[in-house]
């Protein structure tokens, strides 16, 4: 199944909701930053210096000419995570130009988002020739001379700013009610392997998981058995060696670990809801990258507001520039839970954001023309997001209805208004059912119960404030609200003269101004129709005196007006306005039968998709076999002796008998598979048929004052 196939697929299963979308219905914890300067040692400075010229050399022997700015990125990145992840890399150059690796596989190795990051980028073009032995030379002495000025650099300044910054963390933690545990995220595997030992070193031993690309490490083989031995014969072993390993450390880290130092790998699919504190040891320029991976942690679950630590290298004005972009621009860093979806949706690449950046850090050297570069780049990036958030603005006002949008904006803040449609009808049907039972609040949606349905007691229709307040939550399917609504709905309604109070209303409504003063006839019936299940409909029907028709929604606006009877009503409502109920009932089962006719399509597509995709299975496992019968009958041609001859051919007889068999057995599963769709489709042909009944409700003679 091709990419566009499976998005079709997927479509009507999976839909994105956006956390601020239900921010009125679930609490969400905050980010809470933490910003920890550090000034690197003269000799980290030198050393940052001298590889960021030479990657800026015209010709670079040691890169593939196709992946140099690719390559110059990743070295980049890798020279900011530690000296010791730059160091190795730097020997692996070495390596390469000395002829002893053709490929970059110390690179590969160390940077594991590399494979991730080159699909993103532009495809690889094959190496360049050779330069002149001059110039190999003499890059192989500069390589030489930043891999040792490298290798005698063992304390990183900012490997010393960590521990001051795990202390603010934990304490941050603690102050928060949350458990201290911190998961710290680096790009390299070397950088990795240094803090694993740094922080042992500085009374974290034995409380340490690491979590990578391999988990090949002595300590997690011994995690990965021991786990096995505690879960033998449990669901939760899946038998893949690889998944396994990944539970065992994240459980290793829940239950018993403090730390866990992990590479871009647990990034993606991992969740850490448990732990609250995020290192961002070395900071991806990719947004999308950094909310990966605050979002493991920061996710739907997470009990406590979660502590973001970043690193911030006070001689570098590009990371200051990079580190002011990721926190204001694009508010990965604080905020509650989702503040940075909005803007992060508004762009439309991170690895756009990416290629620009490791562009400044190429071309710019002078503190002006990095603030010029990255100020440029925040211009643009502002338009582009502010140009985005117009158009999504534009396409809500496109597709809803304008007074539906307004309503909400003006009423939100409202006691009453912050309910649903359904709960102030409720509300409204509970003031008239139980007004002798009941003592209502003027200013909230809030009564006091003294009647013999349910418990005495005070009860609230806004889950938040009955929370708040201690009271209880009514909602539609609690004991008391279906007593009521069951005994309204079977109540039997006679035909009355109502007389409908819209000046005394307190908001204009659209679409009844014009009628004040005037008079008409209303209809509302209940329709049941049932096919795939039980619907029902309530269908309004009603005209002026004059003949003017009325639609649904402003039925139902008339009937949230006040009202006092005028009793009974006077004569027989007309035949027009039972032959509009016919029209309103035709309308609504064309409307049935249409989504219907569109289910029945899509059940059909789907039945056709599987048996196609069985049928393939089937087909590919033939194609193996006649692949085999080729490599059998190869070797039949290369036997040398009267026996191995005998025997190779005994061989293919067997494999082609048993191809034989299978395009058998193809031919029995397909005309199989082909009577279980017809049966699929026969049975939701047998779901889809109608019955229906029309029960009419009541109908009113009404005048508007």
């Amino acid at each position: 199944v091709g990419n566009g196939e499976l998005k079709a697929r997927l479509k009507a299963l999976c839909t994105r909701t956006l956390r601020k979308q239900v921010m009125e219905y679930i609490r969400f914890t905050r980010r809470v930053p933490i910003t920890q300067e550090f000034v690197p040692t003269p000799e980290e400075e030198r050393l940052y210096e001298e590889v960021s010229e030479y990657l800026r050399r015209e010709v670079l022997l040691a890169l593939p000419s196709g992946q140099r700015t690719l390559m110059t990125l990743v070295l980049r990145k890798l020279l900011a995570s530690s000296t010791f992840a730059i160091a190795g890399t730097l020997r692996g150059l070495i390596r390469r130009l000395e002829g002893l690796e053709p490929s970059l596989g110390s690179v590969e190795e160390d940077f594991e988002a590399l494979d991730e990051i080159e699909d993103e980028w532009e495809a690889a073009d094959d190496d360049a020739p050779r330069a002149n032995p001059t110039l190999l030379r003499e890059e192989l002495a500069m390589l030489r001379r930043y891999a040792d000025l490298a290798e005698s650099i063992r304390n990183n300044a900012k490997g010393k700013a960590l521990l001051v910054a795990l202390n603010k963390a934990f304490e941050k933690a603690r102050e928060l009610g949350a458990a201290e545990k911190v998961v710290i995220f680096t790009e390299s595997r070397r950088t990795q392997q240094y803090l694993y030992e740094l922080l042992s070193e500085d009374g974290y031993a034995g409380r340490i998981v690491l979590f990578n690309g391999t988990n090949a490490d002595p300590e997690s083989r011994k995690i990965y058995e021991a786990w096995r031995e505690r879960n033998q014969g449990q669901e939760m072993v899946s038998g893949s060696r690889s998944a396994d390993t990944r539970a065992a450390l994240i459980e290793e880290f829940r239950e018993r670990a403090d730390v866990l130092i992990a590479t871009e790998s647990a990034a993606e699919g991992v969740n850490l809801q448990f732990c609250s504190l995020v290192v961002n040891y070395d900071l991806p320029w990719n947004p999308q990258r950094v909310e990966q991976r605050i979002g493991r942690c920061h996710r739907y679950g997470q009990k406590h507001d979660v502590v973001v630590v970043n690193f911030l290298n006070k001689k570098n004005e590009a990371d200051q520039r990079v580190f002011e972009l990721l926190s204001d621009k694009f508010k990965l860093f604080s905020g509650v839970f989702g503040a940075s979806d909005e803007v992060l949706g508004a762009v439309e690449s991170g690895v756009d954001i990416e290629k620009r950046i490791a562009q400044v850090y190429q071309e710019c050297r002078r503190g002006e023309e990095i603030q010029e570069a990255f100020d440029a780049l925040q211009a643009e990036l502002e338009a582009e997001i502010s140009d985005r958030m117009a158009e999504t603005r534009q396409a809500l006002l496109d597709n809803f209805d304008e007074d539906v949008l307004a309503r909400l904006k003006v009423h939100e803040d409202e006691a009453f208004q912050n309910l649903s449609e359904h709960a102030r009808q409720l509300l409204a049907l509970l003031r008239t059912e139980l007004a002798e039972q009941a003592d209502f609040d003027p200013d909230a949606p809030r009564f006091r119960y003294h009647g013999s349905d349910a418990p005495v007691g005070t009860y609230h229709l806004d889950w938040r404030e009955a929370e708040r307040k201690g009271d209880t939550f009514l909602r539609q399917d609690h004991p008391l609200a279906r007593r009521v609504i069951e005994r309204a709905a079977v109540r039997p309604l006679s035909s009355a003269h109502l007389r409908l109070d819209y000046t005394g209303h307190s908001t204009i409504i659209s679409g009844i101004k014009p009628l004040v003063g005037k008079s008409g006839w209303l209809e509302v019936a209940k329709l049941s129709v049932e096919s795939l299940e039980l619907e029902e409909y309530l269908e309004f029907a009603a005209q002026t005196d004059d003949g003017k028709v009325l639609d649904e929604d402003l039925c139902r606006k008339l009937l949230n007006l006040s009202a006092t009877v005028e009793g009974q009503q006077p004569g027989a409502p007309p035949t027009a306005l039972r032959r509009l109920m016919e029209e309103r009932v035709g309308e609504r089962l064309a409307l049935v039968e249409e989504r219907n006719g569109r289910f029945f399509d899509e059940e059909v597509t789907k039945l056709d998709r599987w048996s196609d995709d069985l049928k393939v299975g089937l087909e590919r496992e033939l194609k193996e076999l006649d692949k085999e019968i080729k490599e059998t009958r190869r070797s039949a041609k290369g036997a040398t002796s009267l026996q191995e001859k005998l025997a190779a051919q005994k061989a293919l007889k067997k494999a082609e008998a048993h191809r034989t068999q299978k395009r058998r057995e193809l031919y029995d599963a397909q005309d199989a598979i082909d009577a279980q769709r017809d049966a699929l489709i026969e049975s939701v042909e047998k779901q889809l048929r109608q019955s229906r009944k029309l029960e009419t409700l009541f109908t009113i003679r009404w005048t508007i004052e």
